[in-house]
């Protein structure tokens, strides 16, 4: 188990893809505790793939993957999500781009989907009403199917469904995907209020001017490579 000084992600050597095709490119990265680290970079240049590499779900990977100090990476070369939820119970939160909604469960449902371990769903009262207080305009809605409601409802819904989890990392790819300019950073604001603890996240996007400021650090991401302050 990683100790206070020691990163909470450090990854060493990484490359990942998807069949024949290879989109992480030897990579190295490490996030510290406290930290939240912005990852930019255009459509197709592997934001997703390293995310997806780090949760177990790429179709085949290479390189060491630490989570608080626990190897998670090495060699897959099959069965994507195998091993995913023993990666969640130690401390992972993935917050995919889009949506990702069941339409029919209400607010209130999907908040509990989120709190996946033990400790969390023993905690999740608690939490959900934090996360209310961040994500406002979902308290009125905690009895609507997710399928009515608008855009940005929808993606502070799966957020705040992520957010349930008695994480350590949190993974948040994309949250502005669709979203109208305003939205979009009401959404990163609600993002910034939470208070990670010793804990950390990153976020990828496409958009810098809107995490600019917000991060600690900023990583561009351009063909599986990642450039900038590691």
């Amino acid at each position: 188990m990683a100790t206070a000084d020691e990163p909470i992600l450090l990854v060493k050597g990484l490359s990942a893809g998807y069949g024949p095709l290879t989109v992480l490119h030897d990579l190295d990265f490490a996030v510290q505790r406290g930290e939240r680290v912005a990852i930019v970079g255009l459509n197709g240049h592997g934001k997703t793939t390293l995310f997806r590499a780090i949760s177990g779900l790429t179709g085949w990977q290479r390189g060491s993957i630490l989570l608080q100090g626990r190897e998670i990476g090495g060699t897959r070369s099959q069965g994507p999500g195998r091993h995913t939820h023993k990666i969640v119970r130690l401390g992972l939160a993935h917050m995919p781009q889009g949506d990702a909604i069941f339409p029919g469960l209400t607010v209130a449902q999907h908040l509990d989907c989120g709190a996946y371990t033990r400790s969390a769903w023993r905690g999740r009262a608690q939490r959900r009403e934090q996360l209310l207080q961040i994500f406002e305009p979902l308290r009125k809605l905690l009895k609507s199917p997710v399928g009515t409601l608008s855009g940005g409802e929808r993606r502070m819904v799966s957020l705040a469904r992520g957010l349930m989890a008695d994480a350590r990392l949190y993974l948040v790819d994309e949250p502005s995907l669709g979203l109208a300019p305003i939205v979009s950073r009401a959404v990163v604001d609600a993002l910034m209020q939470i208070d990670l603890a010793d804990g950390a996240m990153v976020i990828a996007e496409q958009n810098l001017a809107l995490l600019s400021g917000h991060c600690n650090r900023t990583l561009g991401m351009h063909a599986g490579m990642l450039k900038g302050s590691h």
